[in-house]
């Protein structure tokens, strides 16, 4: 088929030829064919990055066919998945086995290899991106060779492909390292602004998983806190006296929210401790310059790593996100939100908007040099690369 799109379609790539392998050896073809042609190729899963990552006039690969558990090692508490399976789906492979993810975002439709290979994350000052649970992954390379990689074997190929962005080659499968099965109590609740403001470092410490998203214009905060229990499962939300609402249910089914109405968005990581003021900065510059703007803004906190190209590498970390409706004007927004996240020391999500430069990150991220240094290694032609990819880690 020819044409594809990302999911707010605010990327297009109308003259690509897309193609969905069922197999290993039908992407190392495709791979290989695609070079003997000198096309650009480029792995997509479900298309949730609002930034280029998957548009070229050449060859998309979309990995939804690659899909399933392929593997568990209840014992070392490990998985290897296929790339194109979807996170919603993982929860209930898992199960079974008595394994789950440690975390998960608020949103579960993406492919676990886009998610690994932009650094999606949830909330927990504890916890780690998706990326930072990758012990293992194999991928069809530049020649078209499958080579698979972890701390022993290509280890510098492994950390580079722990966050990838697709530039290394077609990720197939993954192998993660996971944590026994839970469940979680839910707490949700709508609050004062500066009720959260005061309250929210104490909450992020004292709850395994605390997010609250502020709503401009109206000025108040939907809170969502979830903790580990041992609690029966109780799906159905219970009002409590003071107005939040409670339920129990297994990790999976909780950590995921629905989200009907497009968007597109903008999210960098700031230092933990830069985390309220940079909120503050941005709820002022909202008031004053996009008062018309009502759609929210998620506040998260993220546990340090040490993957190359992860916006938490070395230092714990804060995300918020800028959201604004598709069909809304959001150039602007966007601009002046992210001059307020680079005066905190912010680092770009890969899969949201941005304008982050080469020399940028090379500032920002200590690995960008040594993820650049085995990506040409490994695909000194640059087949993986597309017109956003080139200036940024070429």
């Amino acid at each position: 088929m020819t044409g594809w799109s990302n999911w707010s379609g605010g990327v297009v790539a109308d003259t690509a030829v897309v193609v969905r392998p069922t197999s290993e050896d039908e992407v190392a073809a495709v791979v290989s064919a695609a070079a003997a042609a000198g096309q650009v190729v480029r792995p997509v899963g479900a298309g949730h990055s609002f930034t280029p990552l998957g548009a070229t006039d050449g060859v998309i690969i979309d990995t939804a066919a690659l899909s399933g558990v392929l593997e568990i090692d209840s014992g070392r508490g490990r998985a290897t998945v296929a790339a194109g399976t979807r996170i919603a789906e993982l929860g209930a492979l898992l199960h079974p086995a008595g394994l789950a993810l440690h975390n998960q975002g608020d949103v579960d439709v993406q492919a676990i290899g886009g998610a690994v290979a932009t650094g999606t994350h949830g909330t927990g000052p504890g916890l780690g991106n998706l990326s930072s649970a990758v012990v293992g992954a194999r991928l069809v390379t530049a020649t078209g060779d499958v080579v698979d990689c972890s701390a022993d074997a290509h280890p510098e190929l492994f950390q580079a492909a722990r966050l990838s962005l697709g530039a290394l080659g077609v990720v197939t499968r993954l192998q993660l390292a996971l944590v026994p099965s839970y469940r979680l109590r839910e707490r949700t609740w709508v609050e004062a602004t500066e009720t959260t403001l005061d309250r929210m470092d104490e909450r992020v410490d004292a709850t395994r998983h605390y997010e609250f998203f502020w709503v401009p214009g109206r000025d108040v905060t939907f809170n969502k806190s979830l903790h580990p229990t041992g609690a029966e499962a109780a799906p159905v939300p219970l009002r409590r006296a003071d107005g939040s609402r409670e339920r129990v249910e297994a990790s999976w089914r909780l950590f995921p929210t629905v989200r009907d109405e497009r968007f597109e968005e903008l999210e960098f990581a700031v230092p933990a401790e830069a985390g309220p003021a940079c909120l503050r900065e941005l709820r002022d510059l909202m008031g004053r310059r996009h008062p018309d703007v009502t759609w929210p803004l998620e506040y998260r906190t993220v546990a340090a790593d040490d993957v190359w190209l992860s916006p938490a590498q070395g230092r714990a970390t804060v995300t918020i996100s800028v959201h604004q409706g598709v069909g809304l004007p959001h150039q602007a927004l966007f601009a002046d939100a992210e001059a307020v996240f680079r005066a905190h020391d912010g680092r770009p999500h890969w899969g949201k908007h941005h304008r982050a430069t080469a020399e940028d990150l090379g500032a920002w991220l200590p690995g960008h040099a040594d993820f650049v240094t085995t990506r040409r290694l490994w695909d000194p032609q640059g087949r993986f690369l597309n017109d956003h990819l080139r200036p940024l880690v070429a």
